[in-house]
């Protein structure tokens, strides 16, 4: 706050950090829907215009609905890229006392069945569970954040809880 009761107006920015291939997907998808897909939504929207009275036309305002949509999802991306920064070994050099889970780590995870699972922590919109790459706020994910090697972490999950003991942290790069 500054004076008056006034919020600052220079709020801080989340920073997301991305893996390189997340990066680069993001990237690819802007500029697929920048190059290819908003010159479809406008051919669309000149096919509807050109139908007939673009005030009762259903295709219109269809086509109209998808170029908001369109531009919203490029907005977002142009700005989730611009606040990006690409996870490098770097980053992990730097740290004192041992290694944290949190965003850009890779954790090998024990069931207390003996069940060994491994992980790697990423933004939620980099999430992609079925490559081993689980959201900071997905149950297990916030669980995880900040514990050490050898922590026990209980996750409770729709099936049930779960204790994992945490065997090893790295860096993912």
């Amino acid at each position: 706050m500054s004076i008056g009761g006034q919020s600052d107006p220079r709020p801080e920015r989340k920073v997301y950090r991305l893996t390189p291939e997340g990066f680069a997907k993001m990237k690819e998808r802007l500029d697929y829907l920048v190059n290819i897909k908003r010159r479809e939504v406008a051919d669309y929207i000149h096919e509807a215009k050109e139908a007939g009275d673009i005030s009762e036309s259903s295709a219109y305002e269809d086509a109209k609905t998808e170029q908001s949509k369109l531009e919203g999802e490029i907005l977002e991306l142009e700005q989730r890229l611009a606040l990006s920064e690409i996870m490098t070994a770097e980053m992990y050099t730097t740290q004192a006392g041992p290694l944290t889970v949190g965003i850009g780590m890779e954790v090998e995870l024990e069931t207390e069945t003996g069940d060994r699972r491994t992980y790697k922590l990423v933004e939620t919109f980099e999430a992609d569970p079925k490559a081993g790459l689980i959201s900071d706020q997905s149950p297990v994910g916030r669980a995880l954040l900040e514990h050490e090697i050898g922590d026990e972490v209980i996750v409770s999950t729709p099936r049930g809880e779960t204790t994992y003991t945490i065997l090893s942290i790295r860096p993912m790069i």
